[in-house]
This record gives structure tokens, C-alpha cells and sequence, in this order.
């Protein structure tokens, strides 16, 4: 798991870059593990010097001091303890809304960053886009279920081991369209990461779409379907005009 480290003590801070400053003060210094270094003193909610995402981040700490140089492009915070009152190091995650807990171990789960993740494992399930994570749990592994829409709506694991987006999509519409160019029909397959209706005359006919979060409405002026999506409806060929 990554970890937050805090350093307290009388430090001096340099900042060099887009503003030249100088400070010295009793301060606490957070290093996040994304090498974002934050620096407060006793005002406001503010840090008084900070470098955000740094390119490069080094901690030096001995028995009685502890330094920090941290660089982004040509923006560069030092840090030099000139007396020290403490040190640690926490472990830390990613915060979220609560979702459960997992079914067999009981730790907190958490939908953070298009994903749900176990707060102590760190274990993560990747969520389609537009997923809705639901209060009802998997029959067979007791985590949450998700509804997605992918041209009609599915009610799935976030587990996609245990139950694939992928097969219950199949089912409901493998071969459900012709492929406008050729005929042929329209197979789903999942190509480069993405969920796609891809012509079953491939190679020979390299015709395929993705398939968009949203359900099926209507038939677009081309031949296509129409989704409906939360930014309203669309042909399932993103470039055509029709509706």
C-alpha cells in the first residue's frame, strides 16, 4: 500500500521557479507517493509553499535532521530542518464513496477514479464508463453489482471474472445488426481494450463501432441503432449525422 510521509520541525523552505521565496518557520511537511509535497504553517487552509506531481523527489533523514528536494520542469522546493520535532509515515489509499465491504475479508470498499477498491488490500475492479455501482450483491461472490448500458442495460458483478459484461452483451445483441458496408452481420467483440460491433467479414471488411453507454431506442435513417446516452441520442456510427 502507498504511504504518506510527515516531517514537523524548524525548517527552512527555498522555492525557485515561476516565484523566487524564501521562508523559515515551524512547519509540517507532507510527501504524498504521487511526489506532491505540501508545506504548512499554523495560518489559514493553504500550504505556504508547495510542488505538485514533482518529476523527482528526494527525502534525505537522519538521526536529527531531514531534508527534501523536490523538481518539476524548472520549479524546485528544498526543504532543510533546522530542528526537528517528528517524523512518520502512514499508510494511505485513494478516498471514495463507501460501496460495502468485501464479502470475504470485510474490507471497506470504496468507488474512487472509475473503479471500487478494497481500502486495507488495495485489490481494484475496473469499471465500464458510465457504471452505476448498486446496493444489491452478487449472488455467487457477494460483492456489489453494477448496472451498465451498453445497448441495453445489464445488472453484472464489478468482478468480471466472476460475471462477464462481455457475455451478457453477446447474448443480447451478438449479430443483432448488418454491417452497413458489406451486410454481414455485426458481431460483438472486445478489440484493444474496447467493447465493439465488429463485422463478421473481418479481415476483408475492417467495418467496426464502439459501442456507446446507453440503450438502444431506435433505428437511426442509415439502418443503424439509435442510443440513447446521457449526452443525448447518437447513431451507433459516431460519425454519421442521422438520428
Amino acid at each position: 500500500m502507498d504511504s504518506i510521509r510527515v516531517f514537523a520541525g524548524d525548517c527552512t523552505v527555498s522555492f525557485e521557479g515561476s516565484r523566487d521565496r524564501t521562508q523559515r518557520g515551524r512547519v509540517v511537511v507532507v510527501a504524498k507517493p504521487d511526489r506532491t509535497v505540501l508545506v504548512h504553517d499554523a495560518g489559514g487552509y493553504q500550504p505556504v509553499a508547495w510542488l505538485t506531481r514533482a518529476d523527482s523527489l528526494t527525502v534525505e533523514s537522519g538521526p536529527g535532521s531531514f531534508g527534501l528536494l523536490a523538481r518539476a520542469g524548472d520549479q524546485t522546493l528544498t526543504v532543510e530542518s533546522n530542528d526537528v520535532t517528528g517524523r512518520a509515515e502512514y499508510p494511505a489509499s485513494d478516498a471514495g464513496v463507501p460501496v460495502g465491504s468485501h464479502p470475504d475479508t470485510g474490507d471497506p470498499l470504496v468507488r474512487t477514479n472509475g473503479s471500487v477498491v478494497a481500502l486495507d488490500s488495495g485489490t481494484e475492479y475496473r469499471l465500464p464508463a458510465g457504471a452505476t455501482v448498486l446496493d444489491e450483491t452478487c449472488g455467487d461472490c457477494g460483492l456489489p453489482l453494477m448496472r451498465v448500458e451498453r445497448g441495453a442495460s445489464f445488472e453484472v458483478c464489478i468482478d468480471r471474472q466472476c460475471d462477464p459484461l462481455d457475455d451478457h452483451v453477446k447474448a443480447r445483441l451478438d449479430g443483432e445488426w448488418s454491417c452497413p458496408d458489406c451486410g454481414s452481420p455485426l458481431r460483438i467483440i472486445r478489440r484493444s481494450g474496447r467493447l465493439l460491433a465488429g463485422c463478421d467479414a473481418y479481415p476483408e471488411c475492417e467495418t467496426a463501432f464502439s459501442l456507446p453507454a446507453g440503450v438502444v431506442v431506435d433505428d437511426c435513417d442509415c439502418g443503424l441503432p439509435t442510443f440513447e446516452t446521457s449526452r443525448g441520442r447518437r447513431c451507433l456510427d459516431s460519425t454519421c449525422e442521422g438520428r
